[in-house]
């Protein structure tokens, strides 16, 4: 009979442990740290709220990581902004010159196209319709007969939308319906006497005429209002209802709304900054190259990083300059230059005459004499609606009304599409191919 083992118990755990019992098999007496806290009850059971991040601030920041494939290394913020490509994923971009955003939707040039198709643009236009109000010595609707011009020609508005003699509407009765006087003065300027051209075919010195009548009625009407607006509506898809090339001029008794909120982001910018905003966002263009369209001694053209429309543009001067009338000789014909080949690349897109929309915004002029405005930069927009084709265009309609602007191509697609275009007008390559080929 084998001898009975005593037992004796544990110290801690009160478990009997038999006495032959190998040392391995007594694990389950608990080893405390000359360190432990000496909690009681009431602070055991006490309940703490925590708060828990993703974040665990003892792990170590910063970590790179090695590609054995691409022999790079990158740190783990590069590895997540890797993931998001502009052409590809949706985000809204700050416009910093109008104070608004725009959503960016590059991916949605993918879905095909089953909306409208806007006709096709006549393939001639007479060069000069003795019907045509616009002509050398035809009879504008308030009887008067135009001189027969061979350059440019501004005359007063036959129905214009500012008078300057409006009355005045007087004080309101109540703050929810404000209204204030509106007065101005609104113009037609023809940039040529042939109705069958447009500014990209016209020749540089006659563009430089166009430029030089521009600048001299913004000092004209500047002298007396605040806000001379200059502006082009090019083709019927923008409003123009009559091809003769032209533009309107309008001043007014009042700073028009984008005008104000482009006069409070340049003089904000100007007061944290110490610089014109768009001085220095054309340095940055300029530098970065991947929205830059074209670029001369005096110039930049380019497609903003906050552009609404598909193949917007923004036309700068490369060193301060407030208003037209500033410019130099030398920056007037590098102007020219540069505005002919921006609209031949325009038409060259879609081999069409590209319809826009386009004016200069520049300093208030005016009754503010005593303002400065040294923290405007003069500039010009050029909005074009076409989007897919000659006969696709954008729509700013339904979330664009009701929300904010929305695109699809993004600023530097468009702007690689334009950059890579050729300076020579379609029209005439087609020409001279043509002539080539009888020769």
């Amino acid at each position: 009979m084998p001898p009975k083992q005593t037992r004796k118990q544990d110290e801690d755990s009160g478990t009997d442990v038999g006495e032959g019992t190998d040392e391995w098999s007594q694990s389950r007496a608990t080893v405390r740290p000359p360190d432990q806290l000496e909690l009681t009850d009431a602070e055991l059971k006490e309940e703490f709220t925590r708060i828990l991040t993703a974040n665990n601030p003892h792990a170590p920041q910063n970590i790179v990581r090695y590609s054995f494939k691409e022999e790079t290394e990158a740190s783990e913020a590069d590895a997540m902004a890797a993931t998001f490509r502009a052409s590809e994923h949706q985000h809204i971009r700050y416009n910093p010159l109008q104070d608004e955003w725009v959503l960016v939707s590059a991916h949605r040039m993918k879905r095909p196209w089953q909306g409208q198709l806007e006709p096709q643009l006549l393939k001639t236009v007479p060069r000069h319709d003795p019907l045509n109000p616009l002509c050398p010595g035809a009879t504008r609707a308030n009887g008067e007969v135009n001189p027969h011009y061979d350059g440019t020609f501004l005359f007063d508005n036959d129905f214009p939308a500012l008078q300057p003699d409006a009355p005045d509407p007087g004080p309101s009765d109540h703050p929810l319906f404000r209204a204030e006087a509106a007065r101005g003065i609104c113009k037609v300027m023809c940039f040529h006497p042939w109705s069958d051209v447009t500014l990209p075919l016209m020749s540089v010195p006659e563009i430089r005429a166009v430029i030089d009548a521009w600048a001299s009625v913004t000092e004209e009407l500047g002298a007396r209002y605040p806000w001379v607006q200059i502006f082009e509506n090019k083709g019927a898809m923008m409003g123009c209802s009559n091809p003769h090339p032209h533009c309107q001029v309008w001043a007014s008794s009042f700073l028009p709304d984008i005008a104000q909120r482009e006069e409070r982001s340049q003089k904000s910018y100007h007061s944290q900054h110490g610089e014109p905003l768009l001085l220095e966002y054309g340095r940055q263009e300029l530098h970065r190259k991947e929205r830059l369209v074209l670029s001369s001694e005096h110039w930049l053209v380019l497609v903003p990083f906050w552009a609404v429309w598909p193949f917007q543009t923004l036309l700068l001067p490369r060193r301060h300059v407030r208003r037209l009338p500033e410019l130099t000789p030398a920056e007037r014909d590098d102007l020219a230059s540069i505005m002919k080949k921006l609209l031949t690349k325009y038409d060259n897109l879609f081999e069409t005459s590209f319809p826009y929309s386009m004016g200069w915004h520049g300093a208030p002029t005016g009754l503010k004499t005593g303002a400065t405005y040294d923290h405007w930069q003069l500039h010009a927009h050029y909005y074009p609606p076409l989007l897919r084709s000659a006969t696709v265009r954008k729509f700013m309609v339904g979330y664009e009304m009701l929300a904010q602007a929305q695109r699809d191509l993004t600023p530097e697609q468009a702007a690689e599409r334009l950059r890579v275009l050729p300076e020579i007008h379609y029209c005439l390559l087609k020409k001279d191919q043509g002539t080539a080929a009888i020769a």
